[in-house]
C-alpha cells in the first residue's frame, strides 16, 4: 500500500481525531459523545474488513453481516452459559466468524459476478433466518448480555474503556490489515482482481488467495461483532440482516474502496447523516441515498481519497 506524504497527514489526524474524543467529550461535559464514537469504530472496524476483499480482491460480498451476527452472538452464547472472559469469548467469536467465512469461501469462489453476490447473500441469509428460528438463543427477541466481560485490568463498564479498546482494535485491525497488502500475499490479491490468468502464470493460487482474504475479513468482522455485543450488551437476528450487509458495503464505498482507512470516513459520515437526517424527516433515507449518488458521481474514489489524493489503487 503507497502511502503519500498527503495520506500520511489525513490518516494521522483522522486517528487523532478519533483519541481526541475521550478528552473532549470529558471537557465538553457530553459523554454521549464517546457512545457515538464506540459505535462509528465498531462499524469501521467491520467495514475495513470488506474493503481488504472488495477494495483489492474485487468480491463483491452482500453477506458480511452474517459474520459480525456470528461474533455477536458467539459472545452473547458463552456469557450466557457463564464464559465472561473476553481474552476467551472475543478470541473465539472470531475464530467462528472466520470459519464459516472460510466455509462461504469455498463454495462462493467457484463463481463469480452476480453468481458470487447471491451465494454470499444466501448465506447471511441463512445466518439470519437461523437466529430467529433458535428460540434457545432469544429467537427473533435477541439476546441480552447481563454484564460486559471481564479483561483483567480493564473495566470495560465504563464506556470510556470500552470505547479506548474498540479504539486499539481498530488500530490493530488496520495495522495488520496495511501489513497483508503490503505483503507478497496483498500483491497476489490485487492482481487477482486485475488478471487471475496472469496470477495463476506466475505460480499463485488465484482461489487459495482470495479464499485466505475470505477468512480474515470475516475474522475482521467477527471481531467487530464481538465489540458490538460488549458496547449494545444485546444481540439480535438484524445484526446478520442483509440491510446490515448494505451498510456496510455503503460505508465502504462511501468512505473509498482500496484505502483501507476509508472505512472510518464512510462509518463516520454514514452515522453522523443518518442520526442527523432522521432527526428531520422520517423519509432520511432519501435524502442520504442522494448524498451518496453525489459522493459516487463526484468522488469516485471515496471521502478519503478525495481527501487524501491520488490512490495506491
Amino acid at each position: 500500500m503507497v502511502s503519500t506524504p498527503r495520506r500520511r497527514i489525513v490518516l494521522a489526524l483522522t486517528l487523532l481525531a478519533l483519541v481526541a474524543v475521550l478528552p473532549l467529550s470529558a471537557l465538553a461535559g457530553q459523554p454521549f459523545w464517546v457512545n457515538a464514537a464506540t459505535r462509528i469504530v465498531i462499524y469501521a472496524i467491520a467495514a475495513l474488513g470488506l474493503d481488504l476483499i472488495l477494495g483489492y480482491g474485487g468480491m463483491v460480498s452482500f453477506g458480511h453481516a452474517a459474520y459480525f451476527a456470528l461474533g455477536g452472538y458467539t459472545v452473547a452464547i458463552l456469557a450466557a452459559n457463564g464464559v465472561d472472559a473476553a481474552l476467551i469469548s472475543w478470541p473465539a467469536a472470531i475464530l467462528v466468524a472466520a470459519a464459516f467465512a472460510a466455509a462461504v469461501g469455498a463454495l462462493s469462489l467457484r463463481t463469480s459476478g452476480i453468481f458470487f453476490i447471491m451465494i454470499t447473500l444466501a448465506f447471511a441469509q441463512m445466518i439470519y433466518y437461523a437466529t430467529i428460528a433458535v428460540k434457545a438463543f432469544g429467537g427473533a427477541d435477541g439476546m441480552s448480555l447481563a454484564a460486559r466481560s471481564v479483561v483483567p485490568g480493564i473495566d470495560l463498564r465504563d464506556p470510556r474503556v470500552l470505547y479506548a479498546v474498540t479504539l486499539v482494535m481498530l488500530f490493530g485491525a488496520l495495522a495488520l490489515a496495511g501489513v497483508l497488502i503490503d505483503s507478497r500475499f496483498g500483491v497476489a490479491l490485487r492482481a487477482c482482481r486485475g488478471n487471475e490468468r496472469r496470477v495463476r502464470a506466475l505460480g499463485f493460487s488465484v482461489f487459495r488467495t482470495k479464499l485466505a482474504a475470505f477468512a480474515i475479513a470475516g475474522a475482521i468482522a467477527g471481531l467487530a461483532g464481538a465489540l458490538w455485543a460488549e458496547y449494545a450488551r444485546f444481540v439480535s437476528p438484524d445484526m446478520g440482516s442483509w440491510t446490515r450487509s448494505g451498510e456496510f458495503l455503503i460505508v465502504a464505498i462511501l468512505g473509498g474502496t482500496g484505502t483501507l482507512a476509508g472505512a472510518i470516513f464512510g462509518s463516520t459520515v454514514l452515522l453522523e447523516l443518518e442520526s442527523l437526517l432522521a432527526g428531520v424527516t422520517e423519509h432520511w433515507m432519501i435524502a442520504l441515498g442522494a448524498i451518496l449518488l453525489v459522493v459516487v458521481l463526484f468522488a469516485k474514489r471515496g471521502l478519503y481519497g478525495w481527501l487524501a489524493g491520488s490512490s495506491d489503487g
